[in-house]
């Protein structure tokens, strides 16, 4: 029993340990630095939509571009019997 006490005396001190070196981690950053990251990360992640919306953007006229010039016949085996209410 003596060395399950130690067992767990040694792993409450390892997470105490742990627990005060990762908020060591943040009490050592600046306020300045942890601005500059958070602004960094904002910037990085409005760059990210940016280029999504641009790629997007990009994608849908390529496809309206292929279907405008598309030849009749492309447009007929594509669309075929369709549009009934042209038809008698």
């Amino acid at each position: 029993m003596a060395k399950k006490k130690k067992q767990q005396k040694q792993q409450q001190a390892q997470q105490q340990s742990a627990k005060s070196e990762a908020l060591t981690l943040k009490d050592q950053l600046n306020g300045d630095v942890l601005e500059k990251l958070k602004l960094a990360k904002k910037d990085l992640v409005a760059k990210e939509q940016a280029a999504q919306d641009e790629r997007e953007a990009k994608l849908a006229f390529e496809r309206k571009q292929r279907e405008k010039n598309k030849s009749f016949e492309e447009l007929l085996n594509e669309y075929g019997d369709k549009g009934a209410k042209f038809n008698s």
